[in-house]
């Protein structure tokens, strides 16, 4: 990792730019520009997020955009309406008047005296979601995205339904923008801070109801899912994905079927940008980008447009780690998506006697040659899944999937033969089954695992499906009981190479806690056959790509005053039975030596369940936001809890906030979703 002092362009830094919205809104914006670009314009480069200019993502912002900056671009960092210190009132994630901002913001920042016309964008989740999203609608001055971390479908890959299957992130996510949200502007920029802050609380939306509510992918999930319309995606894309993350499914997606310029890049990564992410190897993400940007936005010709369609790094077989800091693994490139060197192959499911499998772990066998029909019935327990991990990790705090074996001695597993070489895996996996349900509502979810000879088993990928969802993810049906139906899903798309002396198991289950919100009532699933096919990959086994190293500017000046600290564990109340993930990450608080502002979040999660009764899941989130300066200080605490009966899910929230020891809100939410499908 390299700290770059000497850029190639002197820069000057505003933490406070004004661009004025059609409605009379103004957003504020941060802007990073070479001193010399009223001179010589330059392209101006866009990062548009809610997540707080002046204190969220300073940290980041402070190596990243300064470091394109001295480049020869203008990067402007906005926070959206409502957000930070932007005026105006929150409404929903993606929502049109947010798209509509953004192309106003890109108009605005074409005809500055001191850009070139072209305007380039960028993001990490939302702000990766809104790239694209903002490209579909094709404005002029918008000349190249650069996304990391995001979708095409936001029905079938983001944190609110996996497969039709209703998530857990869904709940919690919903209680992270109710405190992110809640933050008033900093005062130095807004002496309006108080009255546009206790307007903003007014008016937080509670939203993890509204979510919720929409069961099938209907209108509200394809507005700004760019995968409706492939066409529309004319506008040259870089886009970037991790297979710790579970956003790993877009770049091939979008690869395959965009028809602008496209390239993709997935490494080992959690939820971060690729110059700073875990599990390394990290990248020099940072020059790959001004790239990107010299090819499309200043026109240079240096061959970005013929690079490997898509680079993706082969993960080797390891010991669960779900703290990994490194990854083994090899980078391959592959000209074309789909790659000639992907072949598909097919194991089948068969029944074979608990003997010749491992202890306590059931029941199958995975082999090529097609099985007999066979019939084992399928009911986890609703505690299973607590290895899963995070829908989207950040770091090192156990967030990634741990060891699978205990998930698998509780599901119905099918094992390969040993294998005698390795084996090298590039795509997505498909399952077909045949299986028949004694309850009108459930799901599968199945996982591909990599066990080593010791037992200890790594997740590969997982998916899952909604059995509702079987025939069409627009019409959902429910389930008739006793009736045999047939249905494929695929698992996410991964890169893995399985070491000879490991077997290859596929690990079934009707519970996945706390991932998936669980069924309302304990299911009996019975699968009478089955096959998986296989993406092969016949690539080499070593490094095809050096991606170069890491660079960015310097770290932001800051001291701190008290250090965070995170704990996860796993609770299990020897009266009640109840089991309980609880995740407790305080991050401390730290001061800006640049404006002195002071900034903190503390976040506490339970996720209960009982292993017998998926009625008794429990969700409980409580968030605190700290923000001070001097005598100045404000506070937000943002709880929600979410339960469910066998017609309903319940979600409650409550929002305080404190200006020094005064409380000057409070509002509380309590809604009911009926549960049509889930």
């Amino acid at each position: 990792m390299t700290i770059r002092t000497d850029l190639p362009h002197a820069i000057s830094v505003e933490d406070d730019v004004g661009i004025p919205l059609p409605d009379g809104i103004r957003l504020s914006a941060r802007l990073w520009l070479p001193t010399d670009a009223l001179a010589h314009p330059v392209p101006a480069v866009l990062e548009y997020i809610p997540y707080r200019k002046r204190d969220g993502t300073l940290p980041r912002d402070e190596m990243m955009h300064a470091y394109v900056a001295g480049h020869g671009y203008a990067c402007i960092r906005v926070d959206m309406r409502g957000n930070g210190d932007s005026q105006g009132l929150m409404d929903d994630e993606y929502s049109e008047q947010e798209l509509r901002d953004a192309e106003a913001v890109i108009a605005w920042l074409a005809v500055q005296p001191w850009c070139s016309g072209n305007v380039g964008m960028m993001g990490k989740s939302w702000g990766g979601f809104n790239c694209l999203q903002t490209a579909f609608r094709q404005p002029p001055a918008l000349k190249a995205v650069v996304s990391v971390c995001s979708t095409t479908d936001r029905f079938a890959d983001d944190i609110h339904f996996k497969g039709g299957c209703l998530l857990g992130e869904n709940f919690g996510w919903g209680a992270v923008m109710l405190a992110f949200s809640s933050r008033p502007a900093d005062p130095l920029l807004r002496n309006d801070w108080k009255g546009d802050w206790l307007q903003r609380l007014e008016a937080q939306p509670w939203l993890t109801p509204r979510w919720a509510a929409h069961q099938a992918k209907d209108a509200y999930w394809k507005h700004g899912s760019v995968g409706e319309d492939w066409a529309r995606n004319i506008v040259p894309a870089m886009i970037w994905g991790g297979w710790a993350d579970n956003y790993m499914n877009t770049v091939a997606a979008l690869v395959e079927h965009s028809p602008a310029p496209t390239k993709g890049v997935v490494g080992p990564w959690v939820h971060q940008y690729p110059h700073t992410a875990v599990p390394g190897p990290k990248v020099g993400f940072l020059q790959m980008a001004i790239r990107w940007w010299d090819r499309w936005l200043k026109g240079i010709q240096n061959g970005a447009e013929a690079d490997p369609v898509y680079r993706a790094y082969i993960l080797h077989s390891e010991p669960p780690n779900a703290s990994a800091r490194q990854r083994a693994g090899h980078w391959v490139e592959e000209g074309a998506w789909p790659s000639q060197r992907v072949t598909t192959e097919v194991l089948h499911l068969a029944s074979v006697g608990a003997e010749v499998s491992r202890p306590r772990t059931p029941v199958g066998y995975l082999g090529r040659e097609e099985a007999e029909a066979f019939s084992r019935s399928l009911s986890t327990p609703q505690h299973l899944g607590l290895e899963a991990g995070e829908f989207f990790p950040m770091g090192l705090n156990a967030e990634m999937p741990g060891d699978q074996a205990g998930d698998d001695a509780m599901s119905l597993c099918f094992d390969g033969d040993v294998l005698a070489a390795d084996l090298q895996l590039l795509g997505a996996a498909e399952l077909r089954l045949r299986l028949s349900s004694d309850k009108p509502l459930g799901f599968m979810v199945a996982r591909l695992c990599d066990v080593g000879p010791d037992g200890a088993s790594v997740r590969i990928a997982h998916g899952m499906l909604n059995l509702c969802h079987r025939d069409s993810c627009e019409a959902p049906v429910q389930m008739v009981p006793g009736q045999v139906v047939d249905l494929a899903f695929a698992l996410d798309q991964t890169g893995y190479r399985l070491a000879a002396g490991h077997r290859l198991r596929l690990a079934l289950s009707n519970s996945y806690w706390p991932f998936v919100w669980p069924s309302p009532e304990a299911g009996v699933l019975t699968v009478t056959s089955g096959s998986l096919t296989l993406p092969v990959h016949r690539g080499a086994d070593a490094a095809e790509w050096v991606p170069p190293p890491v660079e960015h500017a310097k770290p932001w000046a800051h001291r701190v005053i008290r250090p965070g600290q995170a704990r996860r564990r796993v609770e299990r109340d020897l009266i009640t039975g109840i089991q309980t993930l609880i995740v407790e990450d305080d991050q401390g608080d730290s001061e800006n030596l640049d404006h002195g502002l002071v900034s903190g979040e503390s976040l506490t999660e339970r996720w209960e369940i009982h292993p017998d009764d998926p009625l008794s899941a429990r969700a409980v989130h409580v968030w605190e936001q700290r923000l001070s300066r001097g005598a100045w200080g404000v506070r937000t605490c943002a709880s929600a809890e979410m339960t469910a009966t066998a017609t309903h899910l319940r979600m409650s929230a409550k929002l305080e906030a404190w200006e020094g020891e005064r409380l000057v809100f409070e509002r509380q939410w309590h809604d009911e979703v009926e549960r049509e499908f889930v």
